[in-house]
């Protein structure tokens, strides 16, 4: 849109008359706040969209650099294995200590004469009235 200066001057007197000396100052102001908000809306969104393809690029690029991740083998359960080691003296007295324990010598506490099973203390149960 090419406009010379007569045509400039036809539309400034065209807006003097249309809308009058008083408030033709007003109205220049204000469609010139529009025109920079506008030009300040479209230079935002034009940077949003350059950023964002940018990004894009940037994502592909990647993409096709990455190398693909390492499969790692399936886990073994570990699950440890108790076996009694030949030779392994209890805590008890010096005497204990100079006699190793064999497999024979292993008893379930449960069923040892000297396990006693404690009794369970009482139970308060709450009423609700």
């Amino acid at each position: 849109m090419n406009l010379g200066m007569p045509e400039m001057i036809f539309i400034f007197l065209l807006a003097l008359v249309v809308v009058g000396p008083k408030r033709l100052p007003g109205l220049a102001r204000q469609l010139g706040k529009y025109m920079a908000d506008f030009k300040r809306a479209s230079n935002d969104f034009k940077n949003q969209l350059e950023a964002e393809m940018l990004n894009i690029e940037l994502e592909e690029q990647a993409k096709k650099q990455a190398v693909p991740p390492k499969v790692l083998p399936p886990e073994q359960p570990w699950e440890p294995t108790i076996t009694p080691t030949p030779g392994i003296v209890s805590r008890g007295s010096s005497e204990d200590i100079s006699e190793p324990v064999t497999e024979d010598a292993v008893t379930d506490p449960a069923s040892s004469e000297t396990a006693q099973a404690k009794p369970l203390p009482p139970t308060i149960s709450a009423s609700t009235d």
